[in-house]
């Protein structure tokens, strides 16, 4: 079970594939496990945290050791700079160290100030200090209005 808070989502069936509106991208996406949580996701950072959806990136390109990889989500702050990398994993995906190692391997490009993973059923976020390589554990999900102070 999700973790999140349901919202009316637009699902539809498409050549016997079912497929969600990304409300961001502004297109139909396949509907995958860890894409409803992606969705949700968005959705929670957008009604429950404030974030603007025009600062909102999904599968973001970004280029590890010259090598293409997708950031699921990353937000960007007012000062149009990478605030937070979110990785989703589907429910059934337990959240190990691999899959926080693989945000902060796209956070090495990105230099957000906030990491969070998700299988839409736990959460994980920190506050990364890039100058000194460390991390705090958040207990919760900053509001957009809070990113920028932390």
């Amino acid at each position: 079970m999700i973790n999140l808070p349901s919202y009316n989502t637009k699902v539809r069936l498409y050549n016997g594939h079912k497929q969600i509106f990304d409300s961001v991208r502004q297109k139909y996406v396949a509907l995958t496990p860890e894409e409803w949580v992606r969705q949700h996701f968005i959705n929670y950072l957008t009604a429950e945290k404030k974030y603007p959806s025009g600062l909102i990136a999904v599968e973001m390109l970004v280029e590890i050791n010259r090598m293409p990889q997708r950031a699921d989500i990353v937000v960007y702050g007012k000062n149009s700079q990478p605030a937070m990398v979110v990785e989703c994993k589907a429910p059934t995906v337990k959240l190990t160290n691999k899959a926080y190692s693989q945000a902060a391997r796209y956070n090495l490009a990105l230099r957000a100030q906030i990491l969070v993973v998700t299988n839409g059923v736990s959460h994980f976020c920190s506050k990364i200090d890039l100058q000194h390589k460390s991390f705090t554990p958040l207990s919760e999900i900053p509001f957009y209005s809070e990113i920028e102070l932390l």
